[in-house]
């Protein structure tokens, strides 16, 4: 196993908080695990749920608060996030964990710095 330095970033509205656990040991398999964020309104029912998977997995929560309904608040922060990790050149790999398709550029620009 290479010892690659991975950014794990988690759309947490888009992912089950219950498969945290198998998705990192998965992806440790890989390299070191350097940075883990997951971002969301943890203030909403829908991610009441995520506070002990994330205290337990040591996953940084990036908290964006939904102010309108049916916006992208969360996803421009993780994207934002991902970008500026890429230019720090600390990271040899990047795992996106989603369900949505919106991250489809994100991944595609990812792959195209060829870390």
């Amino acid at each position: 196993m290479e010892n690659k330095r991975i950014a794990v970033l988690i759309d947490s509205e888009n992912t089950q908080h219950c498969k945290l656990n198998l998705v990192i040991n998965e992806l440790s398999s890989y390299g070191q695990i350097v940075v883990k964020r997951a971002f969301g309104d943890f203030s909403s029912d829908q991610l009441k749920n995520w506070k002990k998977p994330l205290n337990e997995l040591a996953i940084q929560p990036r908290q964006q608060f939904s102010y309108t309904t049916g916006k992208n608040s969360t996803d421009a922060l993780m994207i934002i996030d991902a970008m500026d990790l890429l230019y720090s050149d600390r990271f040899d790999a990047f795992a996106l964990v989603s369900s949505d398709s919106y991250f489809t550029s994100l991944a595609t620009r990812l792959r195209e710095a060829e870390i």
